[in-house]
C-alpha cells in the first residue's frame, strides 16, 4: 500500500474499474443526461467505459458538465491574469472558498482552457462520505482532508495531506488547489487561516519550515459569484456563531449545499489569478521573524491579494448600502438591479428577524469592506 492511498485520487491504471463501478449509477446517469441533453441512446456510457487516464474524464465528462452548469445557472464566466502563468508548470492556488464544487471546477475549466496543468484539489473528507461522490471526486483529482480530528490524529492527517501536497508540486509538476481556511467562507470576510499555511509546511525537512514557499509558486486567487446560490443556507450557522451556540448539521446538510451550489443561480461570475508572490515570500524569508509570525504576515499578504482581486458585483455595492443605511455606492448599480437584489433578501430571509437580514447582507457586503481596507 503507498502512504497515501486514504487520501490520493485514483491513479490512471485505476480509472477504468472505477469508472465501470459507478457508470449505472443513477446519479451518474442523472449527470450525463444533464450535460449531454442530446445524446438520447447514452453513447456517453460507452465512452466512458472505454476512458482509462483522469484527464481524459475530466476533459470529456467533467469540463463538458461544468460548462453546462455555466450555461444553464450563470450570466457566464469572466477571467483575468491566466496570462501571467507558464505552461507546464505547477503552482500551489489559494483561493478564497464559497462553493464546494465549483470554485475548484471553474478554476480547472479556466486552466485547461488557457492550456496549463489542472490541479490536484483538497476536499474534506465530511463531504465525500457517498460512495458514488467518493469515487467521482477521485476520478476528478481529489485529495481528501481528513475533519474532526483533534490532538496526534490531527497532527498525523495534517502531515500526511502535507506530503501530498509537496509530491504532487516538487516530484509531479502538479498543481495543487486548496482553500485559504478549513471550509468555505460563510460571513464574505475571507481571511487565510494561519493553520493552513502550517499545514502545507509540515513536510518541509530542516530547521526552517518555511523554505517550502520558496521552493514553489504560490499563486492567491479570488473568485466572486454574484450570487451565492448557497447563501440563506449559510444564515442557521451564521447566527448560532453569534450567539456562541454550537451549530450542528442536519443529516444531508453538505449534500444538499452541493447540489444547491451546483444548480443555484449565480448570476455572473469572476475567477482572477492575482501575482505569484514569490518575491513576497524571499523578502518574508529574510525578516528577522519567528516561524508563527512570517505565517501570520505571510496570511496577510494573502488576503490583500485576494481581496484586490475579488470582482465587487453590484449585489455587494447593494448590500453594503442596505446594510449601513447609506447611499454610498449608488452609482455602482441600477434601480433595477436594486429591485432585484432586494427581491432575492425578501424570499431568503425572515424580514420579520434583523439578525438574520443583517448577516445575509453582511456576506455580500463583507469583500466590499475589505476592499475599502486595502
Amino acid at each position: 500500500m503507498s502512504q497515501f492511498d486514504s487520501i490520493r485520487p485514483f491513479y490512471d491504471a485505476e480509472v477504468n474499474a472505477a469508472i465501470r463501478e459507478i457508470v449505472d449509477d443513477p446519479m451518474l446517469d442523472a449527470m450525463m443526461q444533464f450535460t449531454f441533453p442530446e445524446d438520447q441512446g447514452k453513447s456517453w456510457k460507452d465512452r466512458m467505459k472505454h476512458t482509462h487516464s483522469l484527464r481524459d474524464f475530466q476533459i470529456n465528462f467533467i469540463y463538458p458538465a461544468v460548462r453546462k452548469v455555466l450555461e444553464m445557472s450563470s450570466e457566464g464566466l469572466t477571467v483575468g491574469g491566466f496570462d501571467q502563468l507558464e505552461q507546464n508548470t505547477a503552482y500551489l492556488f489559494i483561493s478564497n472558498h464559497r462553493d464546494i464544487i465549483l470554485d475548484t471546477s471553474l478554476l480547472n475549466a479556466s486552466l485547461f482552457e488557457n492550456g496549463l496543468v489542472m490541479t490536484t484539489s483538497a476536499i474534506g473528507d465530511n463531504l465525500i462520505k457517498k460512495p458514488f461522490i467518493h469515487v467521482l471526486s477521485r476520478l476528478n483529482r481529489n485529495f481528501a482532508i481528513r475533519r474532526g480530528l483533534s490532538g496526534r490524529a490531527l497532527l498525523e492527517s495534517s502531515q500526511l495531506a502535507s506530503q501530498f501536497i509537496h509530491k504532487s508540486l516538487l516530484r509531479e509538476n502538479r498543481s495543487v488547489w486548496t482553500a485559504q481556511r478549513e471550509g468555505r467562507t460563510k460571513d464574505g470576510n475571507d481571511s487565510t487561516q494561519k493553520g493552513v499555511l502550517k499545514m502545507l509546511t509540515l513536510a518541509e525537512k530542516g530547521s526552517s519550515p518555511f523554505n517550502f514557499f520558496e521552493k514553489i509558486q504560490l499563486v492567491p486567487v479570488s473568485i466572486s459569484y454574484e450570487y451565492d446560490p448557497t447563501d440563506s443556507l449559510k444564515i442557521p450557522e451564521l447566527i448560532a456563531k453569534s450567539k456562541e451556540e454550537i451549530y450542528v448539521k442536519g443529516e444531508n446538510e453538505d449534500f444538499i449545499t452541493l447540489l444547491s451550489g451546483i444548480m443555484g443561480s449565480k448570476k455572473r461570475i469572476h475567477i482572477q489569478v492575482n501575482k505569484v508572490m514569490t518575491e513576497e515570500v524571499r523578502q518574508l524569508k529574510k525578516e528577522e521573524l519567528t516561524q508563527n509570525e512570517k505565517l501570520s504576515k505571510l496570511g496577510e499578504l494573502i488576503d490583500q491579494e485576494i481581496w484586490k482581486g475579488y470582482k465587487l458585483w453590484p449585489s455587494n455595492y447593494i448590500a453594503h448600502d442596505l446594510l449601513h443605511q447609506k447611499s454610498q455606492f449608488t452609482s455602482q448599480y441600477t434601480a433595477a438591479e436594486k429591485a432585484s437584489f432586494e427581491k432575492r433578501l425578501s424570499q431568503k430571509v425572515n424580514q420579520e428577524n434583523p439578525l438574520e437580514v443583517e448577516k445575509f447582507l453582511s456576506m455580500y457586503a463583507y469583500p466590499v469592506v475589505n476592499q475599502l481596507g486595502l
